[in-house]
């Protein structure tokens, strides 16, 4: 399998003056295979410590001079370690959470050894560190689930992937290749991004294997509860994380989860599931211009899932009866979409940069509307209005232009690409007009490229 992130790595490690590199991610994204498979693609000899597996590893590091340590590293392993020829790999360093600090010494003293470090639970730490953070001295690479491109290539659709890369707006998509991309998506909606699932369904193509491993990703997740205690209980964690696939594409209200909980402890237990990324808030944004985290509302969001396999599993759609449905996305009010648009927008930002995601929505009495995404596209606001059917009005859509007096919008839905001059009038009786672009939801990760045409 593939991983656009390999690119990300090459390019940190040609770097002059490169940092040693944190990955970040939730569980079971794929952090520890993606470096040890980089090793391979870069020709670095591999060095990996796992401080989960084995916590007295820590004890290697209890000096400051990374020129020690290294000799300390040899001798334990027995493995002759040349700098500039090799990667050193700190895996789970949430388990040493101390070294972070450490490593401000790699890149000061050695800086051509490259060191990468990766943990599943790392927000935990960094939120309760007392000690000082590398600032300046470390680069982060956050890992999200493999994309629907990525799956396209772990299920051998190269040139499908080639023609998602090079479509231009004005090529006609030919309605057998229209349909192909979309049963694609179908079973990507269904399998998901997890890399572990991804790889089964390669090989044995069977549902009911995928099915059961991916049941048992969430349980190692419900395990990981356990080292949240102190905060929260399990259950309430469970209520929660039960809650968010529900909830999809509503503003997220407490009350929702269980009428009996006290708001702050529903609170409290999203955070832990946001910090654990097994769930990503999408704020609200006012949408006046950039940053479109100005002018937010704490009380204003909604919630998406880390994977859209797993949003299938915890809905407890049939996976064999999915499969034949055409109309899949419509599942759940149109959620599994939004599900599905979200996740492949927080892979197409910058990998150095915590994705984040943002929406708007007004409430108010007989004119209420609610845009599902908003993004940031160069210097412009792009509104983003996702549709599960290749039909759906665009109300809400024609309020926000019309208020906010913007040039382009996206419209996600199953149909064919297709621009359009909106012209509209408003209820007062002035004009909206605007550039509407509706492209199918198999392009959504070439929307900043197609935005350029």
């Amino acid at each position: 399998m593939e991983r656009k992130a390999i690119a990300q790595l090459v390019s940190w490690l040609d770097k002059s003056d490169r940092k040693p590199l944190i990955i970040r991610g939730a569980r079971q994204v794929g952090k520890t295979w993606l470096v040890r498979h980089f090793s391979e693609v870069s020709g670095k000899t591999l060095l990996e410590l796992n401080f989960e597996r084995d916590p007295n590893l820590i004890s290697l590091f209890k000096n400051n001079d990374p020129k020690k340590t290294l000799v300390l590293l040899e001798t334990y392993f027995n493995q002759t370690i040349v700098p500039d020829q090799s990667l050193l790999f700190l895996d789970e360093i949430q388990a040493a959470p101390a070294l972070l600090a450490k490593l401000r010494w790699f890149c000061e003293e050695l800086s051509e050894l490259a060191v990468i470090a990766a943990g599943s639970l790392l927000d935990f730490a960094l939120e309760k560190h007392e000690f000082s953070m590398p600032v300046g001295r470390i680069s982060y690479l956050y890992l999200e689930p493999m994309s629907f491109e990525e799956f396209l290539l772990a299920i051998g659709q190269d040139k499908l992937y080639d023609f998602l890369h090079h479509y231009q707006l004005d090529d006609q998509i030919p309605a057998v290749m229209h349909e192909r991309l979309w049963n694609l998506l179908r079973e990507y909606v269904v399998i998901g991004g997890l890399p572990e699932v991804v790889k089964n369904w390669v090989n044995n193509q069977s549902l009911l294997k995928a099915s059961e491993i991916q049941q048992n990703l969430l349980a190692t997740y419900r395990d990981d509860f356990a080292k949240y205690v102190g905060r929260i209980s399990s259950e309430r964690l469970e209520e929660v994380l039960s809650a968010v696939p529900r909830l999809l594409g509503k503003k997220f209200k407490y009350s929702q989860v269980n009428n009996d909980i006290q708001s702050v402890t529903v609170k409290t237990a999203l955070h832990l599931l946001s910090r654990a990324r097994i769930c990503h808030k999408v704020n609200y944004s006012h949408g006046n211009g950039l940053p479109l985290l100005a002018e937010s509302k704490e009380n204003f969001f909604k919630m998406i899932f880390l994977d859209v396999g797993l949003v299938s599993v915890l809905l407890g759609l049939n996976l064999k009866d999915s499969m034949n449905i055409n109309d899949l996305l419509l599942v759940h009010e149109g959620g599994v979409a939004e599900q599905l648009v979200g996740q492949l927008l927080r892979t197409v930002q910058p990998s150095f940069i915590d994705p984040t995601l943002y929406y708007w929505i007004r409430e108010k009495a007989g004119a209420s509307a609610e845009i599902d995404y908003l993004i940031q596209h160069e210097t412009n606001v792009i509104p983003i209005e996702v549709k599960s059917g290749t039909t759906g009005t665009l109300r809400s859509l024609h309020v926000f232009m019309g208020l906010k007096k913007l040039s382009i919008a996206i419209r996600f839905n199953a149909d064919v690409p297709s621009v359009t001059a909106v012209k509209i009038k408003d209820h007062q009786g002035k004009l909206i007009s605007y550039r509407l672009l509706s492209l199918p939801l198999y392009l959504v990760e070439q929307t900043h490229r197609l935005l350029l045409n």
